[in-house]
């Protein structure tokens, strides 16, 4: 049998034996996915182990010396600094809202619908994400920053429209105007957390797409419980790109066009490559689309979509069925 036989049956024992019971439930807006140190929602204590703790409607999550992860809609991941807390202000696929009352958190923005409203609520202003990207809320200092992508920030009847490469203190008022910074400056602890943590992701993903290719249980984009990384990651459903960190997320039906999956130094592991030095030129922009050095505009999946067959409608899924 080849290896990569092989490590194929591995994937598929091991996700029959270790994986949870409620692994196989969909994971919904409000799901935690990793816990690093000291956090709590409701009075409970969060660890390692809280993965698939649901946050409820009106319900916060709050780290001390720690960090973490939750789930939002497909593809859109929430990060926690320490000492922060957000609040779960909506847990629709089409309305999701969260309140940033402390701290730092960022957003990174995989996939998005003209459907979905995604809202984070902070210093009086409702800041609606617009397209893929990454995106920075500060509540210490008031500021909200956007690494990549667009968003409309509201506050009463005052409408700001906030660029890449551009922030906002949302404690002033006025007439309130966005202002460039160097992203170098802000690229901290929480960004580096976060770029690493979507990094184990990815290869979450190419090791569990994988998995899909000759197998039934993938019902379009959505998030997946991978055993390997005890976490869900997200599979679109079709076609492959390259996230705001340049890590490659692939569906089942691009996923051979993936790096190497396999053992390496005793270890199992995935080699998941950047997204070539040409995409990370005037923002984000996968390899097609991409002509001469100009980029064609707008954040793209690096492969033509894959139209016919599965289409998720952006549900969420578990990762055995």
């Amino acid at each position: 049998m080849r290896r990569s036989q092989l490590i194929l049956v591995a994937g598929m024992f091991l996700a029959a034996v270790s994986t949870p019971v409620w692994a196989d439930t969909p994971a919904r807006p409000g799901t935690v996915n990793y816990v690093e140190g000291q956090a709590a929602t409701g009075g409970q204590g969060l660890d390692a182990k809280s993965v698939g703790v649901e946050l409820g409607e009106g319900q916060s999550i709050t780290t001390l010396n720690g960090k973490a992860e939750i789930l939002l809609t497909p593809g859109v991941f929430l990060r926690l600094g320490p000492n922060s807390s957000a609040k779960l202000v909506a847990a629709g696929l089409a309305d999701t809202q969260v309140q940033l009352d402390q701290g730092h958190a960022m957003i990174e923005v995989d996939e998005i619908f003209p459907q979905n409203h995604l809202r984070v609520l902070q210093g009086g202003f409702a800041i609606e994400l617009q397209k893929k990207g990454l995106y920075d809320f500060d509540a210490a200092e008031h500021q909200v920053r956007i690494f990549d992508g667009e968003a409309v920030t509201t506050n009463g009847s005052h409408r700001i429209e906030l660029k890449s490469g551009h922030e906002l203190n949302v404690a002033s008022t006025g007439d309130v105007k966005p202002h460039g910074f160097d992203k170098k400056n802000f690229e901290g602890d929480l960004y580096n957390w976060s770029r690493l943590r979507s990094s184990y992701l990815a290869e979450a993903n190419i090791g569990q797409a994988r998995t899909y290719v000759s197998g039934p249980g993938f019902w379009g984009d959505g998030w997946y419980w991978n055993p390997w990384y005890s976490a869900y990651t997200f599979i679109p459903g079709d076609g492959f790109f390259y996230n705001p960190f340049g890590w490659g997320f692939y569906s089942p039906f691009f996923v051979g066009r993936a790096p190497f999956f396999g053992f390496y130094g005793g270890g199992y592991r995935t080699f998941v490559h950047y997204a070539p030095p040409a995409a990370f030129v005037n923002g984000y922009h996968g390899a097609v689309g991409y002509r001469a050095g100009v980029p064609a505009g707008g954040y793209r999946s690096a492969a033509p979509a894959f139209r016919g067959g599965f289409s998720g409608g952006g549900g969420f899924h578990g990762g055995r069925r």
